[in-house]
């Protein structure tokens, strides 16, 4: 990767020239970087414009804000995720117990939390009023989709004497965070902007995972068994599960490989064919023939190849609509075997709206309090226009211009897709 095409700088409000009130624990420097691709420790490398760093986050021992002056703002926009509320919850206790800032508040539904005509208010924000809320699903700030005029953000920023604004959001929060902090920049203003990522996709750029995907792997995973059970329980069974991935797999990969009677697994990254004597249908009529019975995963943005001739639309995001490829694979599976005068018995399962709306599970509720932490000790050292991750198991900063407009995919190539073949034994289901 490129420096040109890279950029790993994280800017900063000013230099910090206040103690920090941390007493115990290690401080990080801003010299303190790790490797982009830990292999350039084994090759020669010979352009320096290949080594590319990322500044590891965590504890400055200088900050740029005065705890006892500053105000904070938490926001969160987009779809449901499990662990909203365990971010939350982490800003708000690292806030007030490890920098003793004591003015904190939540926006209400997104973005439009800052725009006079909607009417919300901002509440109060402390920790009596988040101590249990990592026990719920959703957020308790409410959220929203769509953009809203960033010149009108930036003026309530500005007029409620907010210092840092915590944005909690997907791709398209991020995007809007950036144009949040250019707009902070041209009217040259002290105040700092940290996302925190969030997709149950796990399908942003340079993050080794986006919290709520660990939570989502199990739940798909417990409907998968579910669909096994139903598929097992009748003959010629069927069970066919759609779960959330618009343009990345992960979810069915990972899902499918933590229930291994999963059979085929279909993906955005990977087109196939229906019909033909490698078809989906073909190996599918194989399957039942020899087995009985059939579980299949497939991502909703799977196979949208086959609505090509329907006049695509943008949801409130920006997002091109999908077509319910679940309801059409179940459909075209039903017609198929009607066809041959094979009789076969289909369970279709669409837990999405199920799974997002759960509590975070443990491991993603721990992830959640790290990133809300280190969330916080970067906007308290002033930087801005960043977010923060992880990669090769170590919590990094990035600025926003570095994953926006990127999307993490699959690699059909690498050793998850592999997994997946070997686990499933599946062809490629291309004529």
């Amino acid at each position: 990767m490129n420096n040109k095409k890279f950029n790993s700088f994280i800017e900063k409000l000013g230099e910090p020239r206040i103690p920090s009130p941390i007493v115990n624990g290690k401080f990080e420097k801003d010299t303190s970087r790790i490797l982009w691709d830990i292999s350039l420790k084994e090759r020669k490398i010979k352009d320096k414009e290949d080594i590319i760093s990322l500044e590891i986050a965590g504890p400055r021992e200088m900050i740029y804000f005065d705890p006892k002056k500053v105000k904070a703002a938490i926001v969160t926009c987009g779809g449901l995720c499990p662990g909203i509320n365990d971010v939350i919850r982490a800003i708000v206790l690292t806030l007030y117990y490890t920098y003793g800032v004591r003015n904190i508040v939540g926006v209400k539904y997104g973005l439009q939390g800052f725009i006079p005509k909607y009417g919300h208010e901002f509440v109060e924000l402390s920790p009596d009023v988040v101590s249990g809320i990592h026990q719920l699903g959703g957020t308790v700030l409410g959220t929203s989709r769509g953009p809203q005029n960033i010149e009108e953000v930036v003026d309530c920023l500005e007029m409620t004497n907010i210092d840092m604004l915590f944005i909690i959001g997907g791709d398209g929060t991020l995007k809007a965070g950036e144009e949040i902090h250019q707009e902070i920049k041209r009217r040259d203003l002290k105040i700092s902007i940290i996302g925190i990522p969030k997709t149950i996709d796990n399908d942003i750029a340079l993050i080794a995972r986006s919290f709520g995907f660990d939570t989502a792997v199990e739940k798909a995973a417990e409907v998968l068994r579910c669909a096994h059970v139903e598929a097992t329980g009748a003959p010629n069974g069927i069970g066919l599960v759609k779960v959330m991935g618009r343009e990345s797999g992960f979810i069915a990969c990972n899902a499918a490989l933590a229930h291994k009677d999963t059979n085929v697994v279909l993906i955005p990254e990977v087109e196939f064919d229906l019909y033909g004597p490698k078809g989906l249908f073909r190996y599918l009529k194989q399957r039942i023939l020899d087995r009985s019975h059939a579980v299949i995963v497939v991502a909703e943005g799977a196979g949208q190849h086959f609505f090509k001739k329907r006049k695509k639309e943008r949801d409130a995001s920006g997002n091109i609509k999908l077509e319910n490829i679940g309801i059409y694979l179940k459909e075209k599976i039903e017609q198929y075997f009607k066809r041959i005068r094979m009789p076969v018995n289909i369970k279709y399962f669409e837990p999405s709206y199920i799974i997002r709306s759960i509590p975070a599970n443990s491991n993603d509720s721990i992830y959640c309090g790290f990133l809300g932490t280190n969330a916080v000790h970067a906007a308290m050292a002033g930087k801005t226009g960043m977010l923060v991750g992880e990669w090769n198991n170590v919590y990094i900063h990035l600025p926003f211009s570095s994953v926006v407009n990127k999307r993490k995919k699959v690699d059909i190539n690498g050793k998850l897709w592999m997994s997946v073949l070997e686990s499933t034994g599946q062809p490629s289901f291309k004529n």
